[in-house]
């Protein structure tokens, strides 16, 4: 119980202490959060039926949205590729769109709404196989799906219009991938988008579905070496490996700021247990008066460190969570991106606030366990 109950006697010390390694622990607690979401909005992409190679012309970037178009007639040519089971042309743009006052907007992930191409049949080759609604009609039609966080920004419905590029369309459906990239945008039939942009017979990617018994990376390294000046192709699984290497750098960085927490969290428990233990000189004598050993007084110092920093732990958990859900709510992604709280983030945290509670408690309990009865006894 006096651990428990001591490192609370000065409550405002006490609480700025906990305030700073709270600090430390929630910054861990809300970047672990968002690299555990994005790993699983990764491996969403992966997901049984969708096409495991992506094509697009060398130097565009990883969804063929910049940097030149195909010629859609590598579609078929692709098809006759061994290993290759299907192909499908997609057609993507980043377009504004006209609101009800008919001004321009913003709404996407990436500045605008992310628009894509595709016939009706292949939606299954980009993770869609059910929706909310209908699909929109083959060839020239004038209707589109959207993904769930894009019709949640733009407020609409199954049955709403939507005006893209000067032209109306009636949102037919309403899907969700668990993509916060894919959900975020939406889809027209390729002649219809083709048409719009003056995009005629071109594509900016082709996504391969291959063989089952076919290996992914055989075929992806087959289709550039049939195409060795034109053609990039990267699997799914690279894709998602890449992705995964950069959210490895929020995770080093959530170490760095693990180190910082643990340095000026330390720094605040040995200050508040230094004082702790020279308000508390002459209670520390009684007790080795009556027989406490050097050892139960510096277990006690130690105790009642880890203790405070525990308690910080607790708050800055909290606070890491509260931060998250706060800055998602501002996000327009956030109807598809869900942080995840994982045991690892949370057992990192309580490892930060322990070690930060034995470092910082360390010379404050050598000194406490030091100290001589007669001397401390005689303290004022």
């Amino acid at each position: 119980m006096l651990m428990v109950k001591n490192p609370f006697r000065n409550k405002t010390r006490a609480i700025l202490a906990i305030i700073g390694i709270a600090i430390g622990i929630a910054t861990i607690v809300a970047l672990g959060m968002v690299t555990g979401g994005l790993q699983n909005s990764t491996q969403s992409s992966l997901k049984a039926g969708s096409a495991e190679i992506s094509v697009t012309k060398i130097g565009s970037g990883s969804f063929g949205s910049s940097g030149g178009t195909l010629d859609e007639s590598l579609v078929n040519d692709l098809k006759n590729i061994s290993g290759v089971k299907d192909a499908a042309g997609i057609l993507r743009v980043n377009a504004n769109i006209s609101t009800t006052s008919g001004s321009s907007g913003s709404f996407g992930p990436m500045g605008g709404l992310y628009l894509s191409g595709i016939s009706r049949n292949e939606l299954n080759m980009v993770g869609i196989d059910s929706i909310n609604g209908s699909f929109y009609a083959e060839g020239d039609s004038k209707e589109i799906i959207l993904g769930k966080t894009a019709a949640g920004n733009l407020n609409k419905t199954v049955g709403s219009t939507i005006n893209i590029y000067g032209t109306d369309f009636k949102v037919t459906g309403i899907f969700e991938t668990g993509n916060f990239i894919q959900d975020g945008g939406a889809y027209v039939s390729l002649s219809t988008l083709q048409n719009l942009t003056s995009n005629n017979n071109k594509v900016s990617s082709i996504a391969v579905k291959v063989n089952p018994e076919a290996n992914s990376s055989q075929v992806s390294q087959s289709i550039q070496n049939a195409y060795p000046n034109d053609l990039s192709a990267t699997t799914a699984a690279d894709q998602a490996n890449r992705i995964n290497q950069s959210l490895g750098a929020i995770d080093t960085a959530s170490w760095a700021i693990s180190l910082l927490a643990i340095i000026i969290g330390g720094v605040g428990v040995i200050n508040t247990m230094v004082m702790s233990v020279y308000e508390r000189t002459r209670e520390i004598g009684v007790l080795k008066a009556v027989g406490w050993k050097n050892k139960r007084i510096l277990g006690m110092i130690l105790g009642e460190s880890v203790v405070l920093t525990l308690v910080a732990a607790v708050v800055g958990i909290i606070m890491g969570i509260i931060a998250v859900e706060i800055i998602l709510n501002f996000m327009p992604t956030s109807g598809s991106f869900s942080p995840v709280l994982t045991i690892d983030t949370l057992l990192k945290a309580f490892a930060v606030a322990f070690l930060v509670g034995i470092l910082g408690g360390l010379y404050p309990a050598y000194r406490a366990s030091k100290l001589a009865p007669t001397e401390a006894l005689r303290y004022e």
